[in-house]
């Protein structure tokens, strides 16, 4: 396979110039340290293309294993290589919400490639899930470093977004399914809180899944969540108005949010930050579900139950809510919330099932963009497929091809999920080709730093 092919002679035109890197006489593979103690990998094959991929990895919690990475994927990575990319990324020099440590080690294992190989021709900065999420605040803070920039499932949306977004679906089990139990929902004082927290609530939903009631009402947890029918590959696809299977494959990622995001990753990142940054102050659920791309479906199952869902909402709208720490909030819009602000082309690709992070993380994004003037810089592209990250090599390798496009050529050419899967059927005839045309309904609870109203109001 040659990635050459699929560029337009435009592109191989601009690339005849002299390269600023010098290419190796046989494949390079190295690992080293940084100051702040973040290892970091380098894959730089004979006869280097001149274009360097600086890779950010996904969230790893807190006591688990923190190597180098450089790549989504062995497949991917062997598919670049041969393609002539270099590839590099570091591991961060924390876990958990580490972004004040990544984006650094992320620019200082740039700086310390192009002191070994010489400057690139063309540095293109992606990251996958939580290193979407850095790879945008490099993008929008550090655009001088890089050429441009490809989100794969990313937390583009935001770390405030984000937090608030996990918020919702725990508080509505909580007042819906256990108002009377003492389960905190934030400002964990240690781990061990948050996982009696977790383990308390966990066996309450559980309970519930053997009713028409509970069921109904762990559907409208997910749907606050925007966690679709289908959200795992190894799950029945559930046809558009089969609630019951839809629910079930629900459940299955609410028991995984509860496990891990909701409680002991909330607690971590709270230490971090100094306190709670999530809210639900003034939060409207009536009009959040209506939002919701499930809302049909947690209708259907109340229909289905005998409940009233309006009942339900009330009892939402009228419980204790949850108030932010003002210093911890200031810290997280600091660190990881997004001014839309692009001075360089971004692509963003997501599965249309993905639980953890949703879909509608998009069109916070986007919203972000538009606000901030950089609409023209940004596309969007959506893969058919259910799970967090699940992309083939195919496509991965797609995304970047038409990104390199846009930065070699300076227009975006075709971006539809036609001319994406044609660029991903010639990069790997072996592996899925799934672009589709989708559009996402609007996130829930967006915060960027581009609109003002989005300030915090007690």
């Amino acid at each position: 396979m040659n990635r050459r092919l699929l560029l337009s002679v435009a592109v191989l035109l601009t690339v005849t110039a002299a390269p600023a890197h010098s290419a190796a006489a046989e494949d390079v593979h190295v690992e080293g340290t940084l100051t702040s103690g973040a290892t970091y990998v380098m894959d730089v094959p004979a006869g280097w293309n001149g274009t360097v991929l600086l890779f950010s990895h996904g969230f790893r919690p807190p006591g688990a294993p923190n190597p180098a990475q450089n790549v989504t994927d062995p497949a991917t990575r062997d598919l670049l290589l041969e393609d002539g990319y270099a590839l590099i990324g570091s591991s961060y020099a924390t876990t958990g919400w580490a972004v004040e440590h990544a984006v650094p080690d992320q620019l200082a294992t740039l700086d310390a490639f192009t002191e070994r190989f010489g400057a690139a021709r063309r540095t293109l900065a992606w990251g996958q899930s939580y290193g979407g999420l850095v790879t945008t605040r490099i993008a929008e803070r550090h655009a001088e470093r890089i050429d441009g920039s490809l989100s794969v499932c990313g937390l583009v949306h935001g770390g405030v977004a984000n937090w608030n977004n996990t918020l919702d679906p725990v508080f509505a089990l909580k007042a819906l399914l256990a108002p009377d139990a003492a389960v905190p929902l934030a400002g964990f004082r240690d781990q061990a809180a948050a996982r009696a927290a977790a383990t308390t609530l966990s066996g309450v939903v559980a309970e519930a899944q053997n009713s028409a009631d509970g069921r109904a009402r762990i559907a409208l947890a997910a749907a606050l969540h925007n966690i679709p029918g289908w959200n795992d590959p190894a799950q029945p696809r559930p046809a558009p108005d089969d609630w019951n299977t839809q629910e079930a494959n629900q459940y299955t990622a609410v028991r995984g949010l509860l496990a891990t995001a909701a409680f002991s990753w909330r607690q971590d990142t709270e230490r971090l930050a100094g306190g709670n940054s999530s809210w639900n102050t003034g939060v409207d659920y009536a009009r959040l579900l209506r939002g919701s791309s499930t809302y049909k479906q947690v209708k259907g199952l109340y229909k289905a139950a005998g409940r009233s869902l309006k009942d339900d909402l009330r009892t939402l709208n009228r419980a204790p809510r949850v108030k932010a720490d003002k210093e911890a909030l200031d810290w997280m819009s600091r660190t990881s919330a997004f001014t839309g602000r692009l001075t360089k082309p971004q692509l963003t690709v997501h599965t249309t099932g993905d639980a953890l992070v949703p879909v509608q993380t998009e069109s916070a994004y986007l919203r972000a963009a538009t606000a901030a003037g950089s609409r023209p810089l940004l596309r969007q592209a959506y893969v058919d497929n259910a799970g967090h990250c699940t992309f083939s090599p195919a496509e991965q390798i797609a995304a970047l091809d038409a990104l390199e496009h846009r930065v070699a050529t300076g227009r975006w050419g075709d971006t539809g999920p036609r001319a994406l899967n044609s660029r991903a059927e010639q990069a790997d005839p072996t592996t899925p080709a799934r672009y589709g045309t989708y559009r996402p309904a609007p996130y829930p609870r967006p915060y960027d730093l581009a609109h003002p109203g989005d300030a915090y109001r007690p």
